[in-house]
């Protein structure tokens, strides 16, 4: 694992070198910034009317624009991480130096997910403004934003796999998105589905906006924990074994 942080660092340096890098992240955060004002706006007009909800639980835990920024962000992010090398031919060389597939799977989805923590620093701002209007429950905060690095960590590691079984950017780029969104939809049917029914159980377990919503109002429940080491864990484990297919012809 001594070609960890070398590839590691290639990786992340690559990833900013690149305009894709720069426009996600204004667009990520221009969106998020138009969500918290919208949230803001609303508590603000309320009034005297009594609200069961904090903006916080509002900002992360019931509005669709949290998912969408993550359906369009997650395989931009992740699409050029194997495809393009691919693409390119210097995965050959790649695999011909003396490094594990593990290290250099781990390496770049590690500069991914850092990328991604990075891109939500800048909204730790938004707990400021909260903070001069009002007290804020920072555990809630933190529940809230380990809940969405959480779901970008699952989101990422499928993304990467994704990469990882296909030379185009663009095939790697709908296909995690058709991943994402499979799940979304899937994760929807705990409220159509009849309550106590084996479907319903599967579709609340795997609901992110379920998900979201308690880890937006402060509760870390062990089964989602679970739920997101399996589903970071099972795409990197076949991500492993799709470069050792490469690796070994």
């Amino acid at each position: 694992m001594r070609a960890f942080f070398p590839i590691f660092k290639r990786e992340l340096f690559s990833f900013f070198v690149t305009p894709l890098a720069w426009v996600l992240i204004t667009v990520f955060l221009l969106v998020q910034g138009m969500h918290f004002f919208l949230i803001v706006d609303h508590f603000a007009n309320l009034r005297a009317e009594v609200s069961d909800q904090t903006p916080l639980q509002a900002f992360f835990g019931n509005t669709v624009l949290l998912y969408l920024v993550l359906f369009l962000l997650v395989p931009a992010m992740t699409m050029r991480t194997f495809a393009e090398e691919r693409r390119s031919g210097t995965i050959e060389s790649l695999m011909t130096a003396p490094v594990s597939s593990s290290a250099v799977v781990l390496a770049k989805y590690a500069a991914t997910l850092v990328t991604y923590l990075a891109m939500w620093l800048p909204t730790l701002l938004y707990l400021v403004i909260l903070r001069r209007t009002g007290e804020i429950d920072w555990g809630v905060a933190a529940s809230a934003y380990l809940g969405v690095a959480l779901v970008g960590a699952g989101y990422l590691s499928i993304g990467q796999l994704m990469s990882a079984v296909t030379s185009s950017q663009f095939l790697a780029l709908v296909m995690t998105a058709l991943m994402i969104l499979a799940l979304f939809i899937l994760g929807l049917g705990e409220f159509v589905a009849q309550q106590g029914s084996l479907l319903h159980d599967v579709c609340s377990y795997v609901s992110v906006w379920a998900h979201m919503n308690d880890f937006a109002s402060g509760v870390i429940d062990s089964r989602r924990l679970v739920y997101y080491a399996c589903v970071v864990t099972v795409p990197l484990f076949v991500s492993v074994r799709v470069v050792d297919a490469w690796r070994w012809g």
